[in-house]
């Protein structure tokens, strides 16, 4: 399948998924890749065919949605957003939690794929806040959509490339070689909890401190999905909680005028901006 035809396959196709084409622009080699595999099993050779395909099995755009999920992820991935919340975010969030009389302080990382965000946030907590607030415990909530990116993130192993951002003496102190894999070690680990949830569907029961949702649903997704799930991450923050979006997303001017939302950070709380 050659580019330009896999570019107007997912022109004509994305929106009709609730997906907006220019989240997808640079990084669609792989979802190309994913599409040409599928019509290889369907023995179709043609993207005319392919859509035809689709116009006539309302279950194959089931299938093709899992297909344009992107999984580009690493440790400390945007390392200004790190350096923010080991100075500010989250000292900020744990001090409220204390004057509420809290004992834990809750995360949720919504699309954590493989692991490396969520457990990217253990790390700088255990390696430079936990001393700070010693009467808190930290529990993080890391969904995905993706079964098999689940199963990779709790065994927490990877790659070299993986943890090239990190600092080296973190790489040294948090992580174990065994082979060619870098595997975490169990004190990083234990309080992350791995959960099947799809970010579309509703909320987890609990509400969170911090959301972190980068480069996925204001990515990838339209204005009308966005304005669904954005009401369900705000409405699982505790009211002086945190929503961390990717360092180039944004909300639609018309949602924030909505709900009368700054224009947005990278951090920011249900009544105002955390500045960094």
């Amino acid at each position: 399948m050659r580019d330009c035809d896999c570019i107007s396959l997912l022109q004509w196709a994305l929106p009709r998924l609730h997906m907006q084409w220019r989240g997808f622009r640079k990084v669609r080699g792989q979802v190309c890749k994913r599409i040409q595999r599928r019509m290889r099993e369907l023995s179709i050779t043609d993207v005319a065919l392919y859509r035809d395909h689709l116009e006539q099995h309302a279950d194959e755009w089931l299938l093709l949605r899992d297909l344009c999920r992107i999984t580009i992820s690493r440790f400390w991935r945007d390392k200004g957003a790190y350096l923010s919340l080991e100075s500010n975010v989250l000292p900020t969030l744990a001090q409220q939690a204390i004057q509420r009389g809290d004992d834990t302080l809750r995360i949720w990382s919504a699309g954590c794929g493989s692991g490396d965000e969520p457990y990217s946030v253990t790390l700088v907590w255990e390696l430079k806040l936990r001393d700070r607030f010693p009467s808190l415990n930290l529990r993080v909530l890391a969904t995905d959509i993706d079964r098999a990116v689940l199963a990779r993130a709790k065994t927490a192993c990877y790659g070299r490339g993986s943890l090239k951002d990190l600092p080296a003496d973190w790489r040294v102190i948090a992580f174990q070689q065994i082979a060619d894999a870098y595997c975490l070690r169990q004190r990083f680990k234990r309080c992350v909890t791995f959960r099947f949830h799809d970010v579309r569907d509703p909320p987890p029961s609990v509400r969170f401190d911090l959301i972190l949702c980068r480069n996925l649903v204001f990515t990838y997704f339209d204005e009308t999905l966005q304005r669904s799930v954005v009401g369900h991450l705000i409405n699982s923050l505790v009211p002086d909680g945190a929503l961390m979006l990717g360092s180039h997303e944004q909300l639609s001017a018309d949602e924030q005028r909505l709900k009368g939302w700054p224009a947005l950070p990278c951090f920011f709380t249900t009544q105002e901006r955390l500045r960094t």
